[in-house]
């Protein structure tokens, strides 16, 4: 008599139970967007957002420099004259520096008005990021030339000859607010950037030293465990 043979068993598809199976990770609690506030600090959308309102604030600053530098720019004199039927307007003082001195009023008010800005949005967020330095330097500059209309605007009138005739022939009158040298218009954007890099850079956040130990304690012999 023979056994009764035995059927083999059945082939097994051992791709499947051997193949790793891929981690779900599961979705962040309460759904929040990839721009919420983390552990890292503000997502794009937020600092974007932050960068626009201190560009907005710093800008609309630059009319209290226009105010600042009309009332405090020294006056440049005129003076009218006839020649014939036609009027002629010179500086009563060929050798003045008033000119000169309205350009350096607006940028000495300009680098403090810069200095203020860095400080105060340092101080309001210091983690800083490229946008809030963008921003920084763009409101800036928009407050500069807020600035310069404004005072400009409130200053005396630009038409010098209907000003000679109204005041008179030989009578000294002020001229109109100008800024000569148009570069002072960079002196606010400029002075806040370089001041907020330095802050940032002397007393913003650190990362964590990722060996805190000497560098010499980590130096182990060849072959020697270390200590324990």
């Amino acid at each position: 008599m023979t056994a009764p043979l035995t059927p083999p068993p059945p082939p097994h598809d051992h791709s499947a139970s051997q193949a790793p199976r891929a981690r779900q990770v599961p979705p962040p609690a309460g759904g929040a967007p990839s721009d919420a506030y983390g552990q890292d600090g503000p997502g794009t959308r937020a600092e974007v957002r932050e960068a626009a309102v201190v560009a907005a604030a710093v800008a609309l600053t630059g009319a209290l420099l226009g105010v600042l530098w009309w009332r405090l720019a020294p006056s440049v004199p005129l003076v009218g004259d006839v020649t014939g039927r036609n009027w002629v307007v010179y500086l009563k003082d060929t050798e003045g520096e008033q000119a000169v001195g309205v350009d350096g009023t607006f940028t000495l008010l300009a680098l403090a008005f810069g200095l203020v800005s860095a400080v105060a949005v340092f101080l309001l967020r210091r983690r800083g990021g490229v946008p809030l330095v963008v921003a920084l330097g763009v409101g800036g500059l928009l407050g500069s030339l807020l600035a310069w209309r404004v005072g400009v605007w409130l200053g005396p009138a630009q038409d010098v000859i209907a000003h000679a005739k109204a005041v008179g022939k030989g009578v000294t009158f002020p001229a109109p607010l100008r800024l000569g040298a148009k570069g002072a218009l960079l002196a606010w954007p400029l002075a806040a950037l370089v001041v907020h890099l330095g802050l940032t850079a002397l007393f913003g956040p650190r990362d964590p030293d990722p060996y805190p130990q000497p560098y010499e304690a980590r130096q182990q012999p060849y072959g020697k465990p270390p200590a324990a």
